[in-house]
């Protein structure tokens, strides 16, 4: 079984990001940036499929600019085979994303696709779904557990009710959750390893497929102030400040 996971760079986390002065959009120039973390998760599970003698190959993929190289190394530190960068300065939406999984899914005859479930920056959440959709294959998202059995992917997903379990044959795409795993530490030793490991670069304008943009950023603004919370004197003060101004019953 081939598995190919995608993996997207995003501004770090733990970084405060900065609007531009005109509000045009995030000013990321000279920003940290990471791997995305559900990403990383989703390339943590590929290789303890291939550790358990499920998987046969892991392929990391991202798209994007030159930083994107920085999270595929990342990705063949923690234990993938090879990646794949399809280089292009394009603002890469969610539509455009799983065109480009699709095509490189096809050529690469990949069986599995794990995915996070979402990127931290725009939390759109979309990419696993039109790719099924696309490739007309089943999908088990928000998946926090995983197993192959016989050609037949059980996932265990998270849903408001609960847990759902799913039975999935191959080909399929799965995402990550974040209760899937614990993405191991890159110790030293792999991550020497990983530079020897072969990183294939793609133009996406060679791949033949339309990926501009559908969608334009209006404006970005920094989020409001929270208002200080009010200790009332008792519970019928309350319900009067619930119903008169919160407007809540």
């Amino acid at each position: 079984m081939k598995v190919l996971v995608g993996v997207k760079t995003v501004i770090d986390p733990n970084v405060r990001v900065r609007i531009r002065h005109d509000g045009s959009d995030v000013d990321s120039k000279d920003l940290k940036t990471c791997i995305n973390p559900f990403c990383e998760i989703a390339v943590e599970e590929a290789v303890r499929l291939q550790e358990r003698g499920a998987a046969t190959e892991v392929v990391a993929v991202s798209i994007g600019g030159a930083k994107s190289k920085d999270s595929l190394r990342t990705a063949l530190a923690i234990g993938a085979d090879r990646a794949i960068h399809v280089e292009t300065d394009l603002d890469v939406q969610p539509l455009a994303v799983a065109k480009i999984l699709k095509e490189i899914a096809e050529r690469a005859a990949i069986d599995l696709v794990l995915l996070g479930k979402q990127a931290v920056d725009d939390d759109c959440n979309q990419v696993g779904q039109m790719l099924a959709a696309m490739q007309g294959r089943p999908q088990g998202t928000f998946a926090s557990s995983l197993e192959v059995e016989d050609g037949v992917i059980r996932v265990v997903r998270e849903i408001d009710g609960g847990l759902e379990m799913l039975s999935l044959a191959l080909p399929a795409v799965v995402t990550a959750d974040l209760r899937l795993n614990e993405p191991r530490f890159a110790s030293m030793p792999n991550i020497m390893k990983a530079r020897r490991k072969p990183l294939d670069v793609i133009v996406a304008s060679d791949l033949g497929l339309d990926i501009e943009p559908r969608l334009k950023l209006v404006s970005v603004c920094e989020p409001k102030v929270r208002q200080a919370g009010e200790i009332v004197a008792d519970v019928a003060t309350l319900v009067n400040k619930l119903k008169e101004e919160a407007g809540v019953i």
